[in-house]
């Protein structure tokens, strides 16, 4: 019987840290899954603003333009997230 107990204050000590660190690892889910708000939040993170027209397209990519350093550019979020400017 007190084989037991310590096993299950062991698991009951060890458990609640195991569950932290599955948290921590789980990976954020990438920008374009989170509709035009993820995307104009990934923007923003890179200093984009006036973050205009945002459509996606069949191939899960965003376009759009949005305003860096106070030129506009034409925008492209691809579906991992990255960000290329034209």
């Amino acid at each position: 019987m007190r084989r037991c107990s310590v096993l299950v204050a062991t698991v009951m000590v060890l458990l609640p840290g195991m569950a932290m660190a599955q948290a921590k690892s789980a990976p954020s889910p990438p920008a374009s899954t989170g509709g035009t708000a993820g995307v104009t939040t990934r923007l923003n993170t890179l200093h984009y603003n006036n973050v205009q027209g945002l459509r996606r397209g069949p191939d899960g990519q965003w376009t759009g333009k949005a305003t860096q350093d106070g030129v506009e550019k034409q925008v492209t979020v691809t579906p991992q997230g990255t960000v290329i400017a034209r």
